[in-house]
């Protein structure tokens, strides 16, 4: 049986990248069902997979190709919501060795809502997550206070941060040193760099990119899949489309708690063993909410992914 890595999926066709070190196209055979999780996409960029290899004759060519019969077991994976279908996701890339999500104050504004959305996925499908503050160069001197009181946040938490300016090589090397020899997958909204910033490390992937809308400062979607590409200093990287909302379709309410670290260290101090930190009396975490030793913009992020209202949706 022979095995690889999807490098590419663009919904019917998957790239496999070979023990060899080849690429191959290959399909799925049958359905796959994945345990615990509706999704759209069976498989993703950056499963392992098992495979046989067949031929088939187009206009007098021999063409290898493969079907994929087993998805080896994931080690963690993340998901988004469906763009068409609200109660389903779409998995954006699997066994990861951490992620990236890049963030930007201005030229798009990035909510807490939406990086604290990616950090409780993150934590729940256990993915070591670094916060990338990009574009510093375009900020003025109001912007920066912003992003720094942000850092200052989510350091606070135990989250790493980097600031970065592809255009003016700043971060750079730190990034690179951080990515070596590891799986890692870049995500945030559209028109925050992502693909620039991989093209400042990587020049010879060239990926597309894109500047984002003047009037509305929104990104123009440049990545419509993800892909997976060599890193010539070691290791992986994964481009992901932007995303606009970011899903945890798969976790009880009673676990929402747990995947913020500040909330998750104070739950056994509250009165009550199932607290959910909103009516309860004698609750730790609102306590800590009302001393500022845990932020409002984190509480109301939680709270918003408990009530699963729309109106918390970024």
């Amino acid at each position: 049986m022979n095995k690889g890595i999807v490098i590419k999926s663009t919904g019917s066709w998957y790239t496999v990248k070979q023990e060899d070190g080849s690429n191959i196209e290959c399909k799925i055979k049958g359905k796959f069902r994945i345990k615990g999780i509706k999704s759209t996409n069976p498989i993703a960029v950056g499963d392992h997979v098992e495979f046989k290899v067949s031929k088939t004759i187009e206009d007098d060519k021999n063409t290898h190709i493969g079907l994929i019969i087993k998805i080896i077991d994931r080690k963690n994976y993340i998901i988004r919501k469906s763009t068409n279908l609200s109660k389903q996701s779409h998995i954006i890339a699997a066994n990861i060795d951490q992620a990236f999500l890049v963030v930007t104050v201005n030229f798009p504004i990035t909510t807490t809502t939406f990086i604290d959305r990616f950090l409780a996925s993150a934590e729940a499908y256990r993915i070591p997550c670094t916060l990338i503050f990009n574009k510093i160069d375009r900020y003025n001197p109001e912007q920066i206070l912003t992003m720094n009181k942000l850092i200052e946040l989510y350091e606070s938490i135990g989250y790493r941060c980097l600031t970065t300016s592809a255009k003016k090589k700043i971060g750079l090397d730190t990034l690179q040193s951080w990515m070596e020899n590891k799986t890692n997958v870049f995500s945030g909204h559209s028109g925050v760099g992502k693909s620039t910033l991989i093209n400042a490390i990587e020049p010879n992937l060239n990926l597309k990119t894109k500047e984002i809308s003047d009037y509305h400062q929104t990104g123009k979607h440049t990545t419509t899949f993800s892909e997976m590409f060599d890193l010539s200093f070691g290791g992986y990287i994964i481009d992901t489309p932007g995303i606009k909302g970011f899903g945890m379709l798969d976790m009880e309410k009673e676990e929402i708690g747990h995947y913020f670290p500040e909330i998750f260290k104070r739950l056994e101090k509250c009165q009550f063993y199932n607290c959910t930190h909103i009516h309860e009396p004698g609750c730790e975490v609102k306590n800590a909410v009302a001393n500022g030793e845990i932020s409002e913009s984190r509480y109301f992020s939680y709270v918003g992914l408990l009530d699963g209202e729309e109106k918390y949706r970024i």
